[in-house]
């Protein structure tokens, strides 16, 4: 089975090419042009590379969030408009699941954190031992001392991922000293390739949807709504 995914959930856009749990090729960047004037053009670039076109696809992916509002509307609107020219299947994957699944095995906590602004974070907490990802606490957005509370009650070594961690990590290490360790830069954002192998999953545990149900997956009402319920 042939999957294609995309993640624009951030200020990078990455497309991968997966079949039957190997990534063929992946290709991000955030460099230059806006998502919507980019993602299709990686797209068509990624397909290309593998001598393939969007008909050979069975199954398509998008990154449905937390992150960038304009970003994921932008990725899941595409996925959706392919997937139904196309009858083909979709799997929305969040963006934290996707985070922690690029992680290696980890004796203790993974932990995603994306900026969300004003000193908090999009977060969640995960187990992954042989390959196989634990979703322990549920998608939330809050602060970061909100953050450091919930790690002290596990009183693990906790690996964190993701753009928030540059930002926050000084008084996490203040707070939490070598319990709480920090990922390779290069992996610090979300990564198409880990979307459409946690789709191929999903797939295959009939958890796939039609184009229409595709949706983003806020955690928050965005600037703009919060500011007209003023």
């Amino acid at each position: 089975m042939l999957t294609l995914a995309v993640d624009t959930s951030g200020i990078t856009a990455s497309v991968a090419v997966v079949e039957d749990k190997k990534v063929l090729a992946e290709l991000s960047t955030k460099h230059g042009k806006t998502h919507s004037q980019k993602i299709l053009p990686m797209i068509k670039t990624t397909l290309s590379m593998l001598n393939k076109e969007l008909k050979d696809v069975d199954l398509f992916a998008a990154s449905i969030g937390p992150g960038s509002f304009t970003g994921l509307r932008i990725g899941v609107v595409t996925i959706k408009g392919l997937a139904y020219s196309l009858k083909r299947p979709v799997c929305g994957i969040p963006t934290l699941d996707a985070l922690a699944y690029s992680m290696p095995d980890f004796n203790g906590i993974i932990s995603p954190m994306l900026d969300a602004r004003n000193n908090q974070v999009f977060t969640a907490y995960y187990r992954k031992i042989n390959g196989s990802l634990d979703k322990i606490e549920p998608d939330s957005g809050i602060t970061i001392d909100e953050w450091i509370i919930k790690a002290r009650e596990y009183n693990e070594n906790i690996l964190v991922i993701g753009n928030g961690v540059e930002l926050h990590f000084p008084k996490l290490s203040e707070n939490l000293g070598d319990k709480v360790i920090r990922s390779q830069l290069a992996m610090s954002y979300p990564r198409a390739s880990a979307t459409a192998l946690l789709a191929e999953e999903a797939y295959y545990n009939n958890k796939m949807l039609t184009a229409f149900e595709l949706e983003p997956f806020y955690l928050r009402k965005s600037q703009a709504e919060r500011m007209r319920d003023l």
